[in-house]
């Protein structure tokens, strides 16, 4: 595989103007880059999320030549995202959850034809493109309405097909089921999730909403502080910040003497000890077995880890 984004020390430093005592203010750099190290290789999908001011949406807009780095080295596509913006362009998609691309008093239709002029698109390329878009996302109810009278949701997958018509290799998403209902939200990552399955496209995902990471990322980067600290898969994440599955079983009444197996701890009793929670530390069919032996088995769940919860400890430890 080849790489579609490089950074070497990557770093954007902002400068602010602090309040000291009544009159002074003092002038003082801030990085909220500071010394990002990453490949990203093609077709991967890569989730990229850290808490309020962690730098994800700075890094992102210097991968898409809308910032200018302060130090290090970044390349997209082969490109430079700044000095060469317009080859680039053409190579790479984004979304801004909050931002438009398309024409707020045009009909739908009516953007996407004009991003195809805008991009030099051959029209048979770009008729098959969007032809697949309006059968995955279902856009035939709305493409002939102005894009100011669409749902959140219905714009959001406007947006979706307005960054891929031109057939990019890369797809920058920042927050793009934000504010989305169940619905919307389910449809745009079962898009995104077929999309990545097809391997054309390297989609690299900036959220606060984990599920998104959950259902789409194979791989996961974090930062905190301008700084990765973790770079890897959910599995590694939940190794290494010591998250457990969790075993819950119903039973028809308490058992006579303690159910035990290896690679399980009992956790909580309630219901008079008819209702019992066990966390894992190995694989659940030794304790299943066990729990099926008694012969007061009602029902039985596993429950994975919230990746909130790792996330969380995940930041708790870094500070």
């Amino acid at each position: 595989m080849s790489s579609v984004i490089e950074a070497c020390e990557l770093r954007k430093d902002f400068t602010v103007r602090v309040r000291r005592g009544r009159f002074r203010r003092e002038t003082r750099n801030v990085a909220a880059v500071d010394g990002i190290d990453l490949r990203v290789e093609a077709g991967e999908m890569l989730g990229y999320i850290g808490p309020n001011g962690a730098g994800k949406s700075t890094t992102l807009k210097m991968f898409t030549g809308v910032l200018y780095p302060s130090g290090g080295r970044v390349r997209v596509c082969g490109f430079e995202p700044v000095p060469q913006r317009v080859p680039m362009a053409r190579r790479i998609g984004v979304v801004f959850g909050q931002r438009s691309q398309l024409w707020w008093d045009l009909p739908l239709r009516d953007s996407f034809d004009l991003l195809r002029h805008i991009y030099r698109v051959p029209a048979v390329e770009h008729a098959a493109r969007l032809a697949r878009c309006r059968r995955l996302l279902d856009l035939d109810g709305f493409l002939d309405r102005p894009v100011r009278q669409l749902s959140l949701g219905q714009r959001m997958r406007g947006e979706l097909t307005a960054a891929l018509l031109h057939g990019p290799r890369v797809l920058f998403l920042d927050e793009p089921t934000i504010g989305l209902d169940v619905v919307s939200k389910q449809a745009v990552r079962e898009f995104l999730a077929d999309l990545g399955a097809a391997g054309d496209t390297t989609l690299v995902l900036t959220t606060h909403d984990l599920a998104d990471i959950e259902r789409l990322c194979r791989r996961l980067v974090v930062v905190d502080a301008g700084r990765i600290v973790h770079d890897g898969t959910l599995d590694d994440l939940h190794a290494r910040y010591g998250s457990q599955r969790r075993v819950v079983v119903h039973l028809d009444e308490a058992p006579t003497a303690p159910v035990t197996a290896p690679g399980a701890a009992l956790e909580a009793a309630a219901s008079g000890g008819r209702r019992l929670t066990y966390a894992l530390t190995g694989p659940p069919g030794p304790l299943l077995a066990a729990l099926a032996g008694t012969g007061l088995l009602r029902d039985v769940s596993i429950v994975e880890p919230e990746i909130e919860d790792v996330v969380a400890r995940l930041y708790t430890s870094v500070r």
